[in-house]
């Protein structure tokens, strides 16, 4: 039995356990080096481990999360047991196991050298384990958090107001993204953030509030807005609230030049190219991870005119959507060609807003040069296209 399996064993046998995450899959890692779509459709990227109460007894739920979808299985113990000593022995290489005694981590190299780390708890044990429990959230409902009280989302005593609840699941919901990233970053030493366009900033000091308040490591953390005003209320913000490694700067993303290598790039909501601009600086900077949310795509459905498509060019709101689509899918094969695996996932539901595509890219290896995909080649000749903004600003980088 490995040191993980042994661990989740005897914390489940104790009821300390809360939670085990898989990550890093073998066959991902393999599929990503072939440039091999088709291998991911159907590619296990993670797996979530938590108890539930059953009728029956307690069980052990395994939520397989897949590039497009989640299958759920629960188990007794000893299923739980040889499942996850198949999972970590081979197909997946890291593991991050949640209890209330200790964080325990193990990390399986590609030479079968295994590494395994104890850190002190993280998490704390939810108050029920039911199959059908409330939403557990990273940033809790019932628990005070200075950040959200400033921005006026919840009360003092911690209980979200119900007017800001779509905006408390909105944030929650980004802090989750940045977690499921959170093994990409240096274990040691500041994780170190720049945020293109932060605006208001409510994002920007979520993820301040994960990395520094949740997992407790340092940070430097720079948002940068070409607003004066929101830029100087955003650091008032953050002196009152002492958040550390957190500054925001008046500037734009095409010309700030980070003083240190960066962790993650984010760019939520940027216009039009600008989103193009975000992506080609972090790609310049090497980040290990790349956040876009795209907002308009004038570049792209400004330029399609080909015959074949007018029934939807002669169609507002389809030519917007196809446009969309057709943007993102080109950005996010560039970035494959630039040595990031990439996913383009729904953010928030369609219900609040129509801008609801995050492109997530994690440095998958090493790339000395930029090389435009075939598949990018095909799209833009099919369509009559001429390189968009984000491939010309990759060719000069070259």
């Amino acid at each position: 039995m490995n040191d993980l399996t042994l661990q989740f064993k005897t914390a489940a046998e104790d009821d300390s356990f809360i939670q085990l995450f898989l990550r890093h899959s073998v066959r991902g890692v393999d599929a990503a080096r072939k440039h091999d779509d088709s291998s991911r459709q159907d590619l296990i990227e993670k797996i979530v481990v938590r108890p539930v109460d059953l009728k029956s007894g307690r069980s052990f739920q395994f939520t397989y999360c897949e590039v497009r979808r989640e299958k759920h299985r629960n188990f007794l113990l000893n299923e739980a047991v040889i499942e996850i000593e198949r999972l970590i022995s081979s197909q997946f290489r890291r593991g991050h196991l949640f209890t209330t005694e200790f964080d325990f981590t193990v990390k399986v190299k590609a030479s079968g050298k295994v590494r395994t780390h104890q850190f002190p708890p993280s998490k704390q044990k939810p108050d029920s384990a039911e199959h059908n429990r409330q939403k557990h959230y990273l940033i809790a409902d019932g628990t005070p958090c200075d950040f959200l009280e400033e921005i006026g989302v919840m009360a003092a005593d911690g209980n979200v107001r119900k007017q800001k609840f779509d905006k408390f699941r909105q944030i929650n919901r980004y802090v989750e993204f940045v977690e499921d990233v959170y093994e990409s970053f240096p274990k040691t030493g500041p994780i170190r953030v720049v945020d293109f366009g932060c605006g208001k900033s409510y994002l920007t000091f979520a993820l301040h509030h994960l990395l520094n308040r949740i997992h407790g490591r340092k940070v430097d953390i720079v948002g940068l807005d070409l607003k004066t005003e929101v830029v100087e209320h955003c650091n008032e913000i953050a002196r009152k609230l002492n958040c550390n490694g957190l500054r925001f700067e008046s500037g734009d993303m095409a010309g700030y030049s980070p003083l240190a290598s960066v962790d993650l790039s984010v760019s939520l909501h940027a216009c039009d190219t600008a989103t193009d601009v975000a992506l080609a600086r972090g790609v310049e900077w090497d980040a290990k991870v790349i956040f876009a949310v795209p907002c308009c795509h004038h570049e792209v459905a400004s330029k399609l005119k080909t015959d074949f498509l007018s029934p939807i060019m002669r169609r507002g709101i389809l030519k917007e959507r196809f446009a969309e689509m057709l943007t993102d899918s080109l950005r996010a094969e560039l970035l494959e060609g630039c040595g990031y695996r990439t996913q383009v996932q729904e953010f928030i539901s369609l219900e609040h807003t129509p801008k609801n595509i995050l492109i997530r890219a994690i440095r998958d290896r090493a790339s000395k040069s930029v090389v435009v995909p075939d598949s990018v080649k095909t799209v833009r000749e099919s369509f009559g296209l001429e390189p968009c903004e984000f491939e010309s600003l990759l060719t000069r980088q070259n």
